[in-house]
């Protein structure tokens, strides 16, 4: 490559094919994997649970906004992934400050997919992988672009209850939902429930909220919603049972090498809602 890839704060981060690892970023942790690179791996948090046939055999720091760091020194690693989203700025901070290479991301949407490959893939010496990766992922994005195409629907995209949550447009989600032109709308949003700066809103499931809106989505992540919650949103809101769909969060949120197979994921079942 004739230019280095830089991360989201701009950093570049030459090619160590020796690194020692440690993944704070669940997403992150499958594409180390899938790319090959389950040998660079020495820590990881308990939220990484993919691939989850081997994944277990890397140690555990802890979770993604709180980690061991005495464990994280007795690991000794060159390098930490992180996630602007996933991970407070001060652990990152004090990483830095421990003499770790902090590899920064924050993609936004399904296509910056695989420009986080090739930064991955050259930071530890897997520039082929992860032009396998991007080719994988340009051809599942073909794939969905190939379809008819529906119409435009307003979506509710539900990711916790008491208090119910949301999804506002400026996250990842909203932008790999658009892809089969479904709009994140929040009606009925209430300010005082929501977070990260109103990037997932609180709301009011009522009448009038489910009024605006073609689908409600129920997110099996963060909040594990099961079929159960589908049946009692449809006895308490009979008129609009039809919108209700449970959605495999993972698919839909998770970028990295499973947004190859989200985008697959994603085009079957908007097929599936649309019949």
């Amino acid at each position: 490559m004739s230019d280095a890839p830089s991360d989201f704060l701009g950093n570049t981060h030459p090619p160590a094919p020796d690194a020692r690892v440690v993944s704070l970023v669940p997403s992150l942790t499958e594409l180390m994997f899938d790319l090959g690179l389950a040998e660079r791996l020495v820590g990881r948090t308990h939220y990484c649970i993919h691939p989850d046939d081997r994944v277990s055999a890397v140690p555990s720091v802890g979770g993604t906004k709180k980690i061991k760091m005495d464990r994280v020194r007795e690991l000794a690693p060159t390098h930490v992934l992180v996630n602007v989203d996933e991970n407070p700025k001060q652990m990152a901070d004090t990483l830095r400050d421990m003499g770790v290479d902090v590899i920064v991301t924050h993609p936004m949407h399904p296509d910056d997919n695989p420009a986080l490959y090739t930064l991955i893939g050259h930071a530890f010496d897997a520039d082929a992988a992860a032009e396998t990766l991007a080719t994988r992922y340009a051809l599942a994005r073909t794939e969905l672009n190939s379809g008819t195409g529906s119409a435009r629907k307003n979506v509710l995209y539900l990711i916790w209850k008491n208090p119910w949550m949301a999804i506002s447009g400026d996250t990842y989600i909203a932008n790999m939902l658009r892809l089969v032109n479904w709009q994140v709308v929040t009606p009925g949003a209430d300010p005082e429930l929501s977070g990260d700066a109103g990037r997932y809103p609180g709301v009011k499931l009522d009448e009038d909220t489910l009024d605006g809106v073609d689908l409600v989505l129920f997110s099996t992540e963060p909040f594990t919603f099961t079929d159960e919650d589908i049946e009692a949103f449809k006895r308490t809101f009979p008129a609009h049972a039809g919108k209700a769909h449970l959605i495999d969060g993972e698919m839909t949120s998770w970028y990295g090498s499973r947004a190859i197979r989200g985008l697959t994921y994603l085009r079957d079942f908007a097929d599936d809602i649309g019949k």
